[in-house]
């Protein structure tokens, strides 16, 4: 079971650079197994990955267009995964947050743990003047009418424990949807904060800091430690 005190407590690690998706999978495990034994407090992964494609649990194949062949020439890997969720993309200048977090804890059920996402995404849009929107029913993520900002993908283990989590786009090339139904929607596109902005925006390591704030502000963490790798 997890232990933790009274008082919300998390520690932030912040990754440099790009991230391959099994290492930042591998980080996780292991990070779910000592949230799991109380031996750390809530931990918050930020990080961006290399181009990637990855699938949920469900393994909806049918929504990942590209051959192997094609993928292969634009550098892109395929990753299966036991998230929620259907298949997304990830890739350089995404912000990731993978949350290692005792739900049970904090008191959450699913569904109010994956609208703090939604909130944490919202709240960052609307620092700069984007009006996203999220709890659509059958939709996860965050939308900015029907155009994908954040997508949304957890997994909780035994002993309440997430991992996974939220993917914001700051300014991805969005070329790379074209290889897939983002989410297995067909009817919708992806958009990013770059595009849907009205003013200009910093450098993304501020709008990342900016996004891991949102959380901490939505998750009421009261004592919150930093780590950068």
């Amino acid at each position: 079971m997890c232990v933790g005190r009274a008082r919300r407590r998390l520690q932030v690690w912040r990754m440099m650079g790009l991230t391959a998706f099994s290492e930042a999978l591998h980080i996780q495990n292991r990070l779910i197994e000592q949230r799991r034994l109380g031996s750390i407090p809530d931990t918050l992964l930020s990080l961006q990955h290399p181009p990637t494609f990855t699938l949920g649990r469900r393994r909806t194949v049918h929504n990942l267009l590209a051959s192997p062949a094609t993928l292969q020439s634009i550098g892109a890997q395929v990753h299966y995964t036991e998230r929620g969720g259907d298949v997304t993309f990830h890739g350089p200048h995404q912000a990731v947050l993978y949350p290692i977090l005792c739900l049970r804890e904090l008191k959450l059920g699913a569904r109010r743990y994956v609208e703090s996402l939604e909130d944490t995404m919202i709240q960052l849009a609307a620092r700069y003047g984007v009006e996203a929107k999220g709890r659509i029913p059958g939709e996860t993520g965050v939308w900015v009418e029907n155009r994908k900002l954040g997508a949304i993908g957890v997994r909780i283990s035994g002993g309440a424990i997430s991992s996974h989590g939220l993917a914001f786009n700051i300014d991805p090339d969005l070329g790379f949807y074209s290889h897939i139904i983002p989410c297995g929607i067909p009817d919708k596109s992806v958009t990013s904060l770059r595009k849907e902005a009205s003013v200009g925006l910093p450098d993304e390591s501020v709008i990342t800091q900016q996004l891991i704030e949102c959380f901490i502000g939505v998750l009421e963490y009261e004592q919150v430690t930093w780590k950068d790798l």
